[in-house]
């Protein structure tokens, strides 16, 4: 392929280093397609070459592979790989796409007996993966999660300016296929193409869905309403008034758990800060390549605020934090003088650790009204963490009168903030 490029990854690499023979399964997981396998067999591969480990003390094993069929049957998978251990030095297995093989838990937890063996494996449904590997291994799974390409990691293979990288980001997302494209035609068709024929055929295969339509139709009411607050209530009265539909709120909610555990959308629930308790209800829903929910749109509906947040959102969750949506409650006066509470919204509340950090996202704050506007809800939050803007335009990062800090996107995204 004349256009694929190359992408270092070492945000994920240097997790996969860090955790080498720590007695636990490494499982990768992520969206398809966002190069799980690449980081595997390619990148950590060469890592592990250049460390000095031989080739043939690296167990590799495609399962999506013809060639590998006969190993989706768990024993023979395990005696293959036992077979292939002839002596006392390190080995290193990686397993692609391990949910093929039924049964694969009891061969990850035989393989964890065998003290020369490193395991490595990918997946890409979270359910499947992750919550069985967490029951069966109590412990003995250590998940890495990949995302698409961040700006950062998109940006480092372009000469051009940011504005047009970040237009081209926002508008086509950060599969590393798609990065390496050229048109708007070619980079259009391979994601609608994908999203029809690898996510959608996935999850209604898996879930074995009949309503095919609805599902879609469903699919679409999300992706038109990313960064807004939501709930299947609203999503079944949406469907109502427009689709004439007997769609219950409690098939809404086991949609949206597939398509999450596809790690097609992910949830922001939302967080009252004041009285430090989550808020039943609502959340936002974020899709973990804007990219893909533009295609889903027929590149359609491309508001850049709402796609904005939702790149800050995912560029926070790859950077590790745990992103809520904060409300700030207060109370104040009607206008006949009785007290009434006021609810607020912060865009994102992001722990890491110890670490907690406010954000609003806004277009522009050039306007003091506008300003005032987004820093509302950050001003009525009385602790000491730090309390963030940042808006699409260039500017100086500085902090103002209020203590609030206010950077723009170009430098967020760029790490440098």
């Amino acid at each position: 392929k004349g256009n694929k490029m190359i992408f270092t990854r070492e945000l994920y690499l240097n997790q996969l280093i860090q955790k080498k023979q720590n007695g636990m399964v490494k499982i990768i997981t992520g969206l398809r397609r966002c190069g799980k396998s690449f980081l595997l067999f390619n990148l950590f591969y060469n890592k592990l070459i250049s460390q000095g480990v031989p080739e043939n003390h690296i167990i590799k094993i495609p399962l999506d592979n013809l060639d590998f069929i006969e190993l989706r049957d768990k024993i023979s998978l395990y005696k293959f790989i036992k077979s292939k251990i002839t002596d006392n030095q390190q080995y290193y297995c990686f397993l692609d796409e391990i949910q093929l093989v039924k049964g694969f838990e009891e061969v990850l937890n035989s393989l964890l007996h065998i003290q020369n063996i490193d395991v490595y494996v990918t997946g890409g449904n979270s359910r499947f993966l992750v919550k069985d590997v967490i029951t069966e291994f109590r412990g003995r799974g250590d998940e890495i999660r990949l995302y698409p390409l961040s700006f950062n990691e998109f940006f480092e293979n372009r000469d051009d300016d940011f504005i047009s990288a970040w237009t081209d980001y926002y508008t086509y997302g950060g599969l590393p296929l798609v990065a390496g494209m050229k048109t708007h035609k070619e980079k259009s068709d391979y994601l609608t193409n994908l999203f029809s024929k690898v996510y959608l055929t996935d999850v209604i295969d898996r879930y074995n869905i009949r309503n095919k339509v609805e599902f879609e139709e469903m699919l679409n009411v999300v992706a038109s309403s990313v960064g807004s607050l939501t709930n299947p209530v609203k999503i079944e009265n949406t469907f109502k008034t427009k689709e004439k539909s007997s769609i219950t709120n409690k098939t809404i909610t086991s949609y949206l758990g597939y398509i999450e555990d596809a790690f097609l959308i992910q949830t922001a629930e939302r967080f009252d800060i004041k009285g430090r308790k989550y808020i039943g209800a609502n959340k936002k829903y974020y899709f973990t390549d804007t990219g893909l929910r533009n295609a889903r749109l027929n590149f359609r509906q491309i508001e850049e605020s709402h796609i904005m947040e939702n790149v800050i959102y995912n560029e926070l969750k790859l950077r590790g934090y745990n992103v809520d949506v904060g409300v700030v409650e207060y109370n104040s006066k009607d206008s006949n003088g009785k007290s009434k509470k006021t609810q607020l919204e912060c865009d994102f509340v992001a722990n890491l650790g110890n670490e907690k950090i406010y954000i609003q996202s806004a277009m522009n704050i050039s306007e003091e009204k506008k300003k005032e506007q987004e820093e509302n809800s950050l001003l009525r939050i009385n602790d000491s963490f730090k309390k963030i803007i940042i808006q699409k335009e260039k500017i100086i990062p500085h902090y103002d009168d209020n203590g609030i800090y206010i950077t723009c996107l170009e430098d967020f995204l760029m790490g440098k903030w």
